[in-house]
């Protein structure tokens, strides 16, 4: 980790003005709402710039997302969201694949208070909604992390800061999404997002090795996915805040206002070109020092606490990270276990990182007490990772075990990281207004299935779903990606997925997931079994599951294999074929107006 612990909550007083102006003049918009004085329309750009989200149970329901800058967590803020599971909503929050907190069942008239004491702890939910930059995202082992280029922390943050409340972050043409990792192993997942950062070394001439970046632009998933693009070869540090600012202007400037299906930046590729794309960013940024938001030398945020790497122990052997990592274990006991698979070790400093498993994302209020007791308890640098976990950077050898112990104490010390049964998913049809499957009960039923059949803990293998095609669970980009569909058999409705297999991201590529085959609900997880099973029997020593589905055939040999599976039983025979998971009644596929498609 960095030498300086970089996030209290004290540590961005400029912000302050900023986050307490939005909520105040979002608790004034609120009365103004209830009292009849604002239109529906106009109040949902004001919910949703705020964070503030509609449900599908409609009403005055509502989701609180909270931003976690680059996943970086401080105790007083674990402890926050503690409080507001407890007072404000279902005891219990969830992590997201963008490093949120989501909070459900919110009301709203209650909104403005949750976001007064969200601020006393120095959390914000200004833009983690709406067509603005969201959470800014940064690779959940950076400052401890063996093979980076760079500590990308101090840059996620100066870009957190520069971009909060930014005129050009407010009513964008859509969403806006930043990602930084500090190597090519792309924990961070810069691959496909507007922009993403990813640290590299350029050799210079005097042999010496200078840190910089390459930036990729106008990546995004949802129905049509698309790969992040090099807008050129190196972007030194200096001009790293320019060049996303430019990407962000030039969005602004060019993107589709008329029509939001073809809103977001990676359109303008399809639209325009990736040359004049790229040379209209690169006049904007050679332009921008006219400007008086020009944030152009060295952040202040990264001179203060600087951006050195971890670096490599010479000593010990780098724990192996990334996408298709083959964890093996070598012992049989729990602790051992979870260390086999939880631990990373390698970086220069001697320090260990260890991964606390949140299942499904979701983590309790109990659970959040106790990650800050642990927090405090042993000084430690905490990050929510994009696979919905917790990670704690800065241990010695030492504490593992006690670590350990207090992670059981709260049920969060399941060996589950980069592991089969450590499954992601969006919130699905409980909550979410596009969704029409039950994303979270099949993400519950895949982990009992391969529990029950003994392959929870195989690893080098992600399982990814979405109730609906806008990817929030990033279905596109797993081993095994499923995305809910409606179905229709013996003239009934039916919850259904269409299965993908081979998404990759990684070595600063990224490859989306094939179709497979189309599934009923209730046949995914048996299809899940067969294929991590299959794959479990037939690999090789350190095969990653894209290259043992490519020696198969690929998506659509594999797939033929599961055929048996995608038969719908007449109703009489199994009704629970046309209810959804967690549902009681005959599925339906209701969808609402949809408000802020993607996490």
């Amino acid at each position: 980790m960095s030498d300086v612990t970089l996030s209290r909550p004290t540590d961005r007083p400029e912000l302050e003005p900023t986050i307490a102006a939005a909520v105040d003049k979002f608790t004034g918009e609120v009365e103004a709402y209830l009292a009849g004085r604002i239109d529906e329309d106009v109040f949902r750009l004001c919910r949703l710039n705020n964070g503030v989200y509609g449900q599908r149970q409609g009403g005055h329901d509502q989701m609180i997302r909270v931003k976690v800058p680059y996943g970086s967590i401080q105790p007083e803020q674990l402890e926050m969201f503690a409080h507001v599971a407890d007072t404000y909503s279902r005891g219990w929050g969830h992590i997201t694949t963008r490093q949120n907190i989501q909070f459900h069942f919110v009301q709203l008239e209650r909104t403005p208070q949750v976001l007064k004491e969200l601020a006393s702890a120095g959390l914000t939910t200004r833009e983690a909604c709406g067509d603005t930059v969201r959470n800014i995202i940064g690779c959940h082992l950076a400052g401890a992390c063996p093979f980076e280029a760079l500590d990308i922390s101090p840059w996620a943050e100066a870009t957190f800061r520069h971009l909060l409340g930014h005129p050009y972050s407010q009513r964008l043409p859509r969403k806006f999404k930043i990602n930084f990792s500090g190597c090519a192993t792309d924990c961070g997942q810069a691959m496909f997002n507007d922009v993403g950062v990813v640290g590299v070394m350029r050799p210079n001439t005097d042999g010496t090795l200078e840190p910089g970046f390459r930036v990729f632009v106008a990546g995004g998933l949802g129905a049509n996915p698309h790969p992040a693009q090099a807008l050129e070869e190196f972007t030194a540090r200096e001009d790293l805040l320019p060049t996303i600012e430019a990407v962000l202007r030039v969005f602004d400037h060019y993107g589709n206002r008329d029509n939001k299906l073809r809103a977001r930046l990676k359109w303008l590729v399809d639209t325009m070109g990736m040359e004049e794309l790229r040379a209209r960013i690169l006049k904007e940024r050679k332009l921008l020092r006219a400007s008086n938001t020009w944030p152009g030398g060295i952040p202040a945020i990264v001179a203060e606490l600087g951006d050195a790497p971890a670096g490599l122990a010479t000593s010990v052997a780098p724990t192996p990270v990334g996408q298709g990592v083959n964890v093996t274990f070598r012992h049989n006991d729990p602790y051992a276990r979870w260390e086999d698979a939880n631990v990373v070790r390698g970086i220069a400093k001697g320090t260990v990182s260890a991964y606390a498993y949140a299942r499904l994302g979701d983590v309790t209020s109990v659970q959040f007490r106790g990650l800050a007791a642990i927090q405090r308890e042993f000084g430690l640098d905490v990050r929510l990772t994009n696979r919905q976990n917790v990670v704690f950077s800065g241990l010695t050898e030492e504490q593992l075990p006690q670590l350990h112990e207090r992670l059981a104490a709260i049920g969060m010390a399941e060996p589950g990281a980069e592991l089969s049964r450590d499954v992601v998913s969006c919130p699905g049809a409980d909550t979410c207004n596009l969704a029409v499957t039950q994303s979270r009960g099949l993400a519950a039923d895949i982990g009992q299935a391969l529990e029950e059949a003994g392959l929870a803990e195989v690893g080098g293998i992600r399982i990814n779903i979405s109730g609906c095609t806008n990817s929030c669970g990033q279905h596109h980009i797993s081993d095994i990606g499923f995305m809910g569909a409606e179905r229709r058999a013996h003239g009934r409705s039916a919850p259904g997925y269409q299965m993908l297999l081979g998404g990759y991201v990684g070595q600063t590529e990224v490859m989306f997931g094939q179709k497979a085959l189309r599934l009923p609900a209730k046949a995914a997880s048996a299809a899940a079994v067969r294929v991590i099973g299959q794959f479990a029997n037939e690999r090789e020593a350190g095969e990653m599951f894209a290259d043992w589905l490519a020696r198969s055939g690929g998506a659509a040999a594999v797939g033929a294999t599961l055929k048996d599976l995608d038969e719908f039983p007449v109703p009489e025979e199994r009704p629970d074929f046309y209810v959804d998971f967690d549902e009681t009644g005959p599925y339906s596929a209701d969808v609402g107006v949809g408000e802020c498609a993607g996490s």
